[in-house]
């Protein structure tokens, strides 16, 4: 995509979400609101369609033969999925199961428009092998081939296989084939449906916006109606506040069997974006910091770097899955040294996507971090033992 292309793109999708979530107001604003909602009606159509589709088998799901957790949410973006996925492929592959994670590469640098004609005018897309962004001993993709969250799960789980491709029929027959894998995790698969067998649906709910503006999409961030998490198996409630019986009296209603799990986002350490130095948490107590992000919703990690005692006197923020410029950071860095920041603090997410930089005049760090089961652990321990020893 090109620099100009991808600008354009991302103010677009900045307006439209400035709209939906009512940020912008005036006339304009509400004739392009009162459109998306009527575009959500013909989206819910769709989503009726296609579930009746499946469920009188005019379209057929698939059966690979292993063990499949799909882990994904309601809405789009935001809830901290990736730290679940990796926790799930952590206690799994600890309990000697082979695993594989497949993800559809969320803008990950697709392959070259030729090869893609070639493959598509002989018919041989089924033919052509998913990419491998981890075989499970090293990093084969960087994370502009691969997209962010693959990169970053391959990089946190070094004898996990990971791969990426948009049929993860495909993808789980390779990994099978391939790598002997007994166990398919897929990122973001509730809406995958192409996929089941022996299937654990795996629901995440952000405790801060749990279902978004309560729309559909366009008009709101709900990929499905809220009815819809009946179909989850294990629901967890993520970045909990400890203050969630509203909420799940709101789950109870919706889906009163499955087993609810609260976790929050737990910072481990600091690393150096460029050298790997790793500090402690303490390292931005008491300091004055800057941050910089390309997330679905920054402000949780700018209030968890106050939480840890850092004063933040300058924050940027860019739209999510944005891919930096060197320029770009500079600019963060000149900014950041106005304010008299000591340091710039990004999350891992970003940095797999920041490009090398000519000079650093500022220290940049990202901040590692894992979730911590607060409420349901047993539940959570019960949900990969069924895994493991069904």
């Amino acid at each position: 995509m090109s620099e100009s292309l991808r600008r354009w793109t991302e103010s677009a999708e900045t307006f439209f979400l400035e709209v939906i979530f009512e940020q912008r107001r005036g006339r304009t604003a509400a004739i392009v609101r009162a459109l998306l909602h009527l575009f959500s009606h013909g989206y819910l159509f769709a989503i009726k369609v296609r579930r009746l589709l499946y469920d009188t088998r005019i379209i057929r799901d698939t059966t690979l033969g292993v063990q499949v957790i799909a882990i994904g949410n309601l809405t789009v973006g935001g809830t901290g999925k990736t730290p679940v996925v990796e926790k799930f492929a952590r206690e799994l592959k600890n309990q000697g199961r082979n695993v594989a994670i497949l993800s559809r590469g969320y803008r990950s640098k697709p392959p070259p428009l030729s090869r893609r004609f070639i493959d598509r005018l002989l018919l041989r897309r089924e033919q052509t092998p998913p990419r491998i962004v981890s075989d499970g001993r090293s990093l084969l993709l960087d994370s502009e081939s691969a997209g962010d969250e693959p990169y970053m799960l391959a990089s946190n789980l070094k004898d996990v296989i990971v791969l990426v491709d948009k049929d993860r029929v495909k993808a789980g027959r390779y990994a099978i084939e391939k790598f002997g894998c007994d166990t398919l995790l897929l990122d973001d698969g509730f809406q995958y449906w192409k996929l089941r067998g022996r299937r654990q649906d795996v629901v995440l709910i952000d405790c801060q916006q749990p279902f978004g503006n309560q729309h559909l999409l366009p008009r709101g961030t709900l990929r499905e109606p809220t009815s819809h998490l009946a179909r989850a198996g294990v629901i967890f409630i993520t970045k909990s506040d400890g203050n969630t019986r509203a909420l799940r009296e709101r789950i109870a209603t919706l889906n009163a069997k499955a087993p609810v799990i609260e976790c929050v986002h737990h910072p481990l350490y600091f690393e150096d974006v460029f050298t790997g130095e790793k500090q402690s948490i303490e390292f931005v107590r008491g300091r004055r910091i800057a941050a910089l992000s390309g997330i679905a919703q920054p402000e949780s990690f700018e209030e968890g770097l106050r939480k840890l005692g850092g004063e933040l006197v300058y924050a940027k923020r860019f739209a999510d899955h944005h891919r930096f410029t060197q320029q770009e950071i500079l600019n963060a860095i000149n900014r950041s040294k106005k304010r008299t920041a000591q340091l710039l603090i990004t999350t891992q997410k970003d940095a797999v996507r920041f490009p090398k930089l000519d000079r650093r005049d500022l220290p940049i760090y990202f901040m590692r971090v894992e979730i911590n089961i607060i409420a349901g652990a047993k539940d959570f321990h019960e949900c990969v033992d069924k895994i493991c020893f069904r």
